[in-house]
């Protein structure tokens, strides 16, 4: 396994333990210091998904055998970043619609008997909008996400189709290398059979002539 991809790896799996004790803590606060860790988090996702793309690049640099368990765990590193992207979402929201509800709760105090239905409506509507948002984001994101995880499965698919082409390539060559040795065989039965057949012709014609003598000397005694 590469060095490097393994100093990428620590570094990532500290940043996400620290990240995942700072979304705990965030859920504690409130106002203003609850946006400050907000922004603390948000920081620390940029730094982890700049770490996740210098491991798939380094993943991807590696031998088949290798790169495919790097790029197996690299999608669980992937998952775990995204769940704290999620996370991290779901306290910032939680926090925009606790001031959301503290800003209509002061409205309400300072003027409850000139709210009419109409504004209480509207700030319903905000929230269902609010609400609806957050859905669509949380939507996004996972489409997002299976888009990737396609797209690698294709990579892997090409690669393993590339490797199928190149050793049906070398397999083919093997066979014409056969079919050449197996035609100068042939080639060269055929000349030893064609010397034998002038061999037997020349002896078949000696053994003729020899008869021939022997019969003429015999018939002329």
């Amino acid at each position: 396994m590469s060095e490097i991809f393994e100093g990428y790896e620590r570094k990532y799996c500290e940043l996400s333990d620290n990240l995942s004790k700072k979304c705990s803590a965030a859920n504690l606060l409130d106002g203003e210091q609850k946006k400050q860790k907000i922004s603390e988090i948000k920081t620390g996702l940029d730094e982890a998904d700049a770490l996740i793309r210098k491991m798939d690049l380094e993943a991807r640099a590696l031998q088949p055998n290798v790169k495919a368990v790097l790029l197996a765990k690299l999608r669980e590193y992937k998952s775990d970043l995204n769940n704290l992207k999620t996370e991290v979402k779901r306290i910032a929201s939680t926090n925009l619609n606790q001031a959301a509800r503290d800003e209509l709760l002061e409205a309400g105090m300072a003027d409850t008997l000139t709210v009419s239905r109409n504004q209480k409506d509207r700030l319903l509507m905000s929230t269902d909008k609010l609400n609806n948002s957050s859905n669509r984001i949380r939507d996004s994101r996972k489409v997002m996400l299976e888009t990737e995880e396609l797209g690698v499965s294709l990579l892997q698919d090409l690669h393993g189709q590339r490797q199928s082409l190149l050793n049906a390539n070398n397999t083919m060559h093997g066979v014409d290398d056969n079919i050449s040795r197996s035609k100068r065989v042939i080639t060269n039965m055929s000349r030893r059979m064609n010397r034998n057949k002038w061999l037997i012709g020349s002896i078949i014609t000696v053994l003729v002539v020899a008869i021939i003598v022997i019969l003429y000397f015999k018939l002329s005694k």
